[in-house]
């Protein structure tokens, strides 16, 4: 027991250190390349904070539990809409470029349909019956697509990265990125090996585990990182952050998962499914609420309230 709590708190201390890593690196690689720092959180620190997952769902997909899987990555999604990004602008608004709104935040939107078609194709009236080896092929297609596409039209995109007086040596940058990203997927590890112990001693689905405890686990360096981020003014690297990582979850680690094995999802309610598709959409609606193009701190508050009475009714079903 009290061992679980001893590698938690490092699990904890590991993903704080590596956020405040990544975030340093990534902005140091951002400058030096002439790269958006937006770009950079969607790619570079959003395949970072996204390792948790892939490592969590491929094996979750590899031992049979296809549930847990594919609950990881909607659930993750979920979490990272509606409490990161609510926890976030709570602590500062997040801005929209014009790039996030006809293009960033399009294509998250398309890629959750595109994985929400997949799941209901064969029985859209009923309960969903799984992701295919073929889907996974096509999601990871669309995933090399999506990184060309991203640092073809990275440079000089967006809100130009802020110069620095005494900008981070490229070595430096890459060193501290890679540190970030080992300390995240570590210590992200380390968090979700023992939240899902003590959620097993409660006696819940392995749906429930993946969708509530691992989603979340699997979300504290996108969390950490976004924290971080909006601590330190560079709101464009934590919301590049937040949507690289939904792509991420989607395009890579369903694209593995289902390559190596089919996923059955026949646990994925219509309640999941459809917040799932509610928190991408919430990404576009914000920016056009009273014409603000701002996820402001009433935003937030929002979303982290949904994500609340999601999480309550999770707890209800049990």
């Amino acid at each position: 027991m009290w061992t679980d709590v001893l590698w938690l708190l490092v699990g904890l201390v590991l993903v704080t250190l590596g956020s405040d890593w990544l975030v340093e690196g990534a902005s140091g690689i951002a400058r030096r390349a002439g790269v958006t720092e937006f770009v950079i959180g969607m790619t570079v620190v959003g395949f970072g904070t996204s390792m948790p997952e892939l490592v969590s769902s491929l094996f979750s997909a590899i031992e049979g539990h296809g549930d847990m899987a594919i609950g990881n990555v909607t659930g993750s999604n979920i979490c990272n809409v509606l409490l990161i990004l609510g926890v976030t602008g709570l602590i500062s608004p997040l801005a929209y470029s014009k790039s996030n709104i006809r293009r960033d935040i399009p294509i998250c939107i398309a890629v959750t349909v595109l994985l929400s078609l997949m799941v209901v194709r064969w029985n859209p009236l009923g309960l969903p019956q799984g992701v295919s080896r073929w889907d996974g092929i096509i999601l990871l297609i669309c995933f090399v697509l999506f990184m060309i596409y991203s640092f073809r039209t990275g440079k000089g995109d967006g809100q130009p990265t802020e110069v620095s007086a005494k900008p981070l040596p490229t070595a430096k940058a890459v060193v501290l990125t890679l540190l970030g990203i080992a300390g995240l997927v570590v210590g992200g590890r380390l968090f979700v090996d023992n939240t899902v112990s003590f959620a097993r001693a409660l006696h819940v689905s392995d749906a429930f585990i993946a969708v509530t405890m691992m989603a979340f686990g699997t979300s504290v360096p996108e969390l950490a990182t976004c924290v971080v981020a909006a601590l330190k003014k560079k709101n464009d690297l934590a919301l590049g952050n937040i949507i690289g990582s939904c792509i991420f979850n989607i395009l890579l680690i369903i694209g593995v998962s289902a390559t190596v094995t089919p996923l059955s999802v026949a646990s994925l309610t219509r309640v999941d499914l459809g917040l799932f598709l509610l928190s991408a959409l919430l990404l576009l609606t914000a920016a056009f609420c009273f014409r603000k193009r701002v996820i402001d701190r009433a935003d937030a508050a929002i979303y982290l309230l949904c994500y609340v009475g999601y999480v309550g009714w999770l707890f209800s079903i049990q």
